[in-house]
């Protein structure tokens, strides 16, 4: 419901290579995450580099996609950006998204470090160790996934909690640290399957329990590309060109 105190909200992202739809950009899709999450009503509207809008002169000269426009202020800087939107998109309106968990904030954060090496390197003799090392990561963030919080820990039970089944990195519900780490995984599930030939081992069970009830939600399912979508270079993987269904301007409400 749209809310006549609230200021326009309008998110600017990378255009896709046809200079219309929305192009897959793991920074953009954080942040359309969070402004979906959070349930406000707000404009999608994407940005063709190839021709150097104006738009970028007038609202943020020298910045890239994705800005924001909350009101009459402009914010080009994706962590700022979500900082601000936590903090003036807040209770009772709107949920607080932070992690309880600090530690949530941090897992998976070497992930993508991993992957741009492995899928980077050109040098086939390095691909083995390579590949190691984004398995050591992966595994990492499974064993994260799979031991319980502190809040899953009664105190007051005879029963020891070893592990855990919760859906996300927090908890029940999808906070920030999600919104920053679900879209670099999926770039990796998909590019590292195309230029690899590599998956995530379904071993990694936690790991599968978390990307399914990812994908299972709106909010994450309808900003991700769709995989059979072609790709550009494996050096800059997360500028796939993507058909998204929406028209250059779209109105999330």
């Amino acid at each position: 419901m749209s809310d006549e105190n609230q200021p326009e909200v309008e998110l600017f992202v990378k255009a896709g290579s046809d200079g219309q739809s929305i192009g897959n950009c793991p920074f953009s899709q954080r942040l359309f995450m969070v402004l979906w999450l959070k349930g406000v009503t707000f404009n999608v509207t994407t940005v063709d580099m190839k021709r150097k809008p104006d738009i970028l002169k007038d609202l943020a000269p020298g910045a890239q996609p994705p800005f924001l426009l909350y009101g009459t202020e402009v914010k080009t800087d994706t962590n700022k950006i979500e900082e601000f939107l936590e903090e003036n998109l807040s209770p009772p309106k709107y949920p607080r998204m932070a992690s309880r968990n600090p530690e949530s904030n941090t897992a998976g954060l070497d992930v993508f470090s991993k992957f741009s090496a492995y899928i980077k390197n050109s040098n086939p003799q390095l691909n083995d160790n390579l590949e190691k090392g984004l398995l050591k990561a992966l595994k990492k963030l499974d064993d994260y996934l799979g031991s319980p919080l502190p809040e899953e820990i009664d105190e007051n039970s005879a029963d020891d909690v070893t592990s855990s089944s919760r859906p996300f990195l927090d908890g029940q519900d999808l906070t920030l640290a999600d919104c920053n780490l679900l879209p670099k995984l999926n770039i990796v599930k998909v590019v590292c399957l195309k230029y690899r030939t590599f998956s995530i081992p379904k071993s990694l069970s936690n790991l599968w329990r978390y990307l399914d009830a990812a994908y299972a939600r709106e909010e994450f399912s309808s900003t991700c590309p769709n995989d059979t979508e072609r790709y550009t270079s494996p050096t800059q993987p997360w500028l796939k060109h993507l058909s998204f269904n929406h028209p250059e301007k779209t109105v999330i409400s």
